[in-house]
């Protein structure tokens, strides 16, 4: 019997996930969001395979390495200012995919200081590769 795509992920990924990271960006479609950078809080998920990510010899080369998470998304960020949300976290959604090891993203980012009347918006996207067959 064949499982669906979301009860392989549960059943057979392990889950990697970076919190609350917070980075200075360049970001929103407002006028008031185009003078300075203003924080943004990613929260980023990665659904790695147990035959990818199991160590063996308990080194890091064996899984997938949260710097390279970190680091991915320092780089967009330093490419310049982004109107949307929508935009950025497809952006990065899509290389995090590119990953030869992972085979789903689940990943948010908030803006906490937009608006003085709420606690922050945010988008939030998930992508998954085919599982082979």
């Amino acid at each position: 019997m064949t499982q669906d795509p979301m009860t392989r992920l549960i059943l057979e990924c392990r889950r990697l996930f970076l919190r609350d990271h917070v980075v200075a960006t360049q970001i929103g479609a407002h006028d008031f969001e185009k003078t300075q950078a203003q924080r943004v809080i990613f929260n980023v998920e990665l659904f790695v395979p147990y035959a990818d990510s199991t160590p063996q010899s308990d080194q890091l080369a064996e899984v997938v390495d949260y710097d390279f998470v970190r680091e991915l998304i320092a780089r967009r960020v330093s490419a310049g200012h982004v109107e949307l949300q929508e935009t950025l976290c497809d952006d990065l959604a899509t290389q995090l995919l590119a990953h030869p090891k992972v085979q789903a993203v689940r990943l948010s980012s908030c803006k906490p200081d937009v608006y003085p009347d709420c606690a922050g918006v945010g988008v939030e996207v998930f992508r998954m590769k085919e599982f082979p067959q």
